[in-house]
């Protein structure tokens, strides 16, 4: 139904409250009944109690009017059962209608000029709406069979005779009516439920199958020129590295043809792995933090302690890209300004969010590292940017001795 897929109530919830829950294919039966229908079923049930034993013939007189007081008195008991406690399952719903309809045929039967009619009314009308066709068939019958039987003995008027039997077919067939159309109505909830799950699902294939395109078209894209790029530098390193030793200027090109092939090379491999994140088959966030801990600590030759708590789940792309460049930007900084330190590395699974933790020890005042001044200085900042995209917080600053890089995304 829509309301477990999380988009409120549906019509059924919503207009078909009095309805019982689902049984089966065949009866509606349950608990959830609107107030107001109580009150006026309780009200049928009042009126009748009261106007019952001030028409003819009188409470307790004679055979008719003890007749009368003994089923008025069953019709109260089985009608508070069924408002009460039958409604809890088709079974009770079956017996209390039962004994209902026998105790209201014959108490109309009885007094067929008062509102004892009411009863059968009643219980015609909502064995049709609530119950199997057999089920209600077999109740209307007994309603009818009582009343007649009733009218016989005490000689009722023919029109009442003929005309209550018509009465409690008709509501009955009312009800039958109903019956049907809630079950089409419940039928339709269930396949507009069905048909919005099947769209999501094809939506949500459709998109990442885009994805997939779009990132193996960058990906050769970039593929193709920066390793067009790293080849060529290759080369011209090779070329200049074979002329004979010349001016210093030479020997400063060739450091800087070489470390502009170091950056190609890290920039593709970047590029690759934020691509990596477009597509659907990527690898776990925290198998992707775990292999960046352990690339920093190769390089480097630094100790890196990564950990993993909670219980590990998959994440959106974009908040993977956003907790893998939070953690390799506060590595590299940690490279930076506290060059040869340990680095501690952690990822947490809370129930609503992911949250990414750096942190390393102060670097010492005697002088910053030879890296320091490397760099733009606008990593955090864009870091910050991309946590805010995604309704998430990036904190980065000291914190007792310790510096610490803290990036908490929903997710």
């Amino acid at each position: 139904m829509p309301e477990a897929d999380g988009e409120g109530d549906g019509y059924v919830d919503c207009v078909l409250r009095s309805l019982t829950a689902r049984g089966g294919p065949t009866a509606i039966t349950g608990s959830s009944v609107p107030p107001v229908l109580n009150v006026v079923r309780t009200l049928v049930l009042v009126v009748v109690l009261l106007t019952v034993p001030l028409a003819h013939p009188r409470l307790g007189a004679g055979g008719s009017g003890k007749a009368l007081a003994v089923a008025l008195v069953v019709t109260a008991v089985s009608y508070v059962g069924w408002l009460v406690l039958a409604r809890r399952s088709e079974r009770l719903t079956v017996v209390a209608l039962a004994v209902l309809g026998t105790a209201g045929g014959v108490l109309a039967g009885v007094s067929p000029l008062s509102t004892a009619v009411a009863v059968g009314c009643v219980v015609t009308s909502a064995a049709g709406i609530t119950l199997s066709t057999e089920a209600s068939l077999a109740i209307t019958a007994e309603t009818v069979a009582a009343f007649l039987v009733a009218g016989l003995v005490t000689r009722a008027p023919t029109e009442t005779l003929l005309g209550y039997p018509l009465t409690f077919i008709g509501l009955w067939a009312f009800g039958l009516t109903r019956h049907a159309y809630l079950l089409r109505a419940v039928q339709a909830e269930h396949t507009l439920a069905e048909a919005r799950r099947a769209h999501e699902a094809e939506t949500h294939a459709a998109a990442l199958a885009e994805r997939a395109r779009i990132a193996r078209e960058i990906h050769d894209v970039l593929a193709h020129s920066l390793a067009t790029v790293s080849v060529n530098l290759q080369a011209a390193e090779g070329l200049l590295g074979a002329l004979p030793p010349g001016p210093p200027e030479l020997a400063k090109a060739i450091e800087c043809i070489g470390r502009a092939g170091v950056f190609t090379r890290e920039g593709l491999a970047d590029a690759r792995r934020a691509i990596l994140a477009l597509r659907d088959d990527a690898a776990p966030l925290p198998d992707q933090l775990s292999a960046l801990a352990e690339e920093f600590q190769a390089d480097g030759d630094v100790p890196v302690d990564f950990t993993v708590t909670g219980p590990p789940r998959p994440v959106t792309a974009e908040v993977g890209l956003a907790a893998y460049r939070t953690m390799q930007e506060a590595l590299t900084n940690a490279r930076k300004h506290a060059p040869g330190q340990p680095v501690g590395c952690s990822l947490e699974f809370t129930p609503t969010e992911v949250v990414v933790r750096i942190v390393n020890p102060l670097p010492a005042e005697t002088g910053a590292g030879p890296l320091a001044a490397a760099g733009a200085g606008y990593g955090l900042t864009g870091l910050r940017e991309r946590a805010a995209l995604g309704g998430g917080t990036l904190t980065a600053g000291p914190v007792e001795e310790e510096w610490q890089v803290c990036l908490r995304i929903p997710a």
